[in-house]
This record gives C-alpha cells, structure tokens and sequence, in this order.
C-alpha cells in the first residue's frame, strides 16, 4: 500500500488536538496585532474610538481537514470606567469540522496613566468555552484488531453530553489577564490564558487546559516628514514569544510603513516565514498574510493563509485623556 504523506500528517493534527493528557495548543494567528485582543485582553480600548475587527485563517490548506480559525471582536475606551471593554468570538475547526472549538470573551482593561508619556493598561477576561467533536468520525486504538482493522467498540467514554446526531459537546468557563505598558514609540507586555485550567477533555480522564504564556514588545520608529502620497513613514521592529505546556515558540518581526501601506516580515522559530502586506486608512485597514512554512510539512502543507480586517467609528477626540499606542496595525 502506497504511504500517503498527507494522510499520515492529518491523522497527527487529530491525535494533537483531541489528545486527552491536554497536549493540544491555541489556536494561532499570524497577524498579531491585527487581532489584539487575542493577543493580549489589555488592549481593550487601546485604539481609543470604537473598532471591530475581524480574522480569518486557513493553515495548510493541502493538508485536508487541517484548522481553520475566525475570530470577531469588538472593542472601545469607556470614559466611565477608566478603561476599555471587548467582546470577542472565536471559532476554530480541525479535521474537517470534526473538531470544533468556540468562544465568548468579556473583557475589561483598566487604563492608568502613570505619567504624561507613559501608560499601562491592566487587562482581565473571562471566557465561555464549547467543545464539539463528531464521534462518528474518531477512531479509537483498542478498536484495532491485529489483522481485520477496526472491530471493536471503543472503551472510552465520552464527557458531557452526546447528541443524537452523535455529536458530543462540552462547555467550560476559563480566566485570562495581561498588561501592556508603553510610550510614545515604545511598547511591551504579556499576558497568561487559561490560568483556572478548567477540564478540557472530551473523554473521562483528567485533561487540564495549560496555561498560555505570551510576551510581546516592539518599538515604532518614525522618519521625519511626510511620504510623497501624504502620510508617515516608519519601521517597526517586534518580538513575540509565547510558551504553552512545554511548547516554546520565538516570533521576531520588521515592519515598513510607506503612507497607507504596510510590509512585514515575520520568522517564527522552527515553522516559517510570514510575509504580511497591509492597508491602512483613517478608519479602515485590510491585512493578507502568508505563511512560508520551512518545517518537515514544507511540501505537503501548503502554507497558511491569513485575512484581516479592521473599522474604526468616528468618536470625539477628547473623550481620551491618554495617548493611543502606537503599535502595528498588522
């Protein structure tokens, strides 16, 4: 029988995900601070006016039944309360849709000026999590038999509750928080998900979610005067490393501003290149990425491919007594 490379890779992204000791990570968007409430729940309201913003990704597209990830949110400063506040959906399938994970995420980020050219911004999620899993479409090791394949009723048994359409589904509740301090062209943070690690397993057994640890910082560096089609010119460079049950993952970046227009250049340790080219205007910015993926999957993934989009609405200046971070938008 011919080995199917594909197939193989597939049935890996599976075992990873739905793996009951909780081996399985976050989902990941490439486009970081194009979605930075999931990035980091402080930037809630960092942007000032109300933004809704808006991600998709396909990662490895030739892979069948690989992850694809949306998220939505929607963020704004609250003068009342000191502060910014988000909600925000996130939805990722793997397998085909056999996997399917979504969220709801209330935020509240406290704003505190601590001097004239620096602010923090001290931020705390709660979050509603649902798992489903198609068991119709799961295969379990004791259902093997040596020579006839798959004869045998699995002995696992499912957690929580188990539709007619053979669906199985669970909900939990998880806690977040981050901080994100910054100056006129300087900013850093982090932030730590899952810090309750509710049981996540969709199987009787102990799988705890593991904590997700990011760090994050990056400088904007401006040119004097003004691009030929009107509006700055600037570069920024960034590091972003993050660190999950024992994954470890370095992310360092350089983007170039030219008026309107964005290219970035990110290398993500031990996975890929990611080239991002970004427009942005007053209200309205639209990012694409690519994922250039330099791992064992190179030939066979495809790559990822990334789409965001992001609005701002027209608020009054003067609402804000702080300075707006000065960030990417991509």
């Amino acid at each position: 029988m011919k080995f199917n490379f594909k197939y193989f890779i597939l049935f890996l992204l599976t075992i990873v995900t739905f793996h009951f000791k909780g081996l399985a990570q976050d989902p990941v968007f490439t486009q970081f601070y194009a979605n930075p409430i999931y990035l980091n729940p402080a930037f809630a309201g960092a942007k000032n006016c109300p933004r809704f913003v808006m991600s998709h990704r396909n990662q490895w597209p030739s892979i069948s039944g690989a992850y694809v990830t949306n998220s939505f949110s929607y963020d704004q400063y609250v003068e009342s309360v000191n502060g910014g506040i988000a909600v925000m959906v996130t939805n990722d399938m793997a397998g085909g849709n056999t996997i399917n994970w979504s969220t709801l995420n209330l935020v509240y980020s406290y704003h505190w000026k601590v001097s004239r050219k620096f602010q923090v911004l001290l931020g705390a999620q709660g979050t509603w999590n649902q798992k489903f899993i198609n068991w119709s479409e799961l295969s379990f090791g004791d259902q093997i038999d040596p020579r006839r394949g798959f004869v045998y009723r699995t002995g696992d048994q499912p957690r929580g509750n188990v539709l007619d359409n053979n669906w199985g589904t669970r909900g939990f509740f998880d806690v977040s928080t981050g901080f994100v301090a910054y100056s006129k062209n300087f900013y850093f943070g982090a932030a730590a998900k899952h810090l309750n690690r509710p049981q996540e397993s969709m199987i009787l057994g102990d799988a705890r979610m593991p904590i997700h640890y990011t760090f994050h910082a990056g400088s904007t560096i401006n040119f004097p005067g003004d691009s030929p089609f009107g509006g700055k010119t600037s570069i920024s460079p960034n590091i972003i490393y993050t660190y999950q049950d024992g994954f470890m993952q370095l992310n360092l970046g350089l983007y170039y501003k030219y008026s309107i227009l964005t290219g970035g250049i990110w290398w993500r340790e031990g996975d890929s290149f990611i080239l991002t080219l970004g427009l942005e205007m007053d209200r309205f910015n639209f990012g694409y990425s690519y994922d250039i993926t330099t791992s064992p999957l190179t030939n066979n993934s495809g790559g990822s491919h990334e789409l965001s989009l992001g609005y701002v609405l027209n608020c009054k200046k003067k609402t804000k007594r702080y300075r707006t971070i000065s960030c990417p938008s991509f």
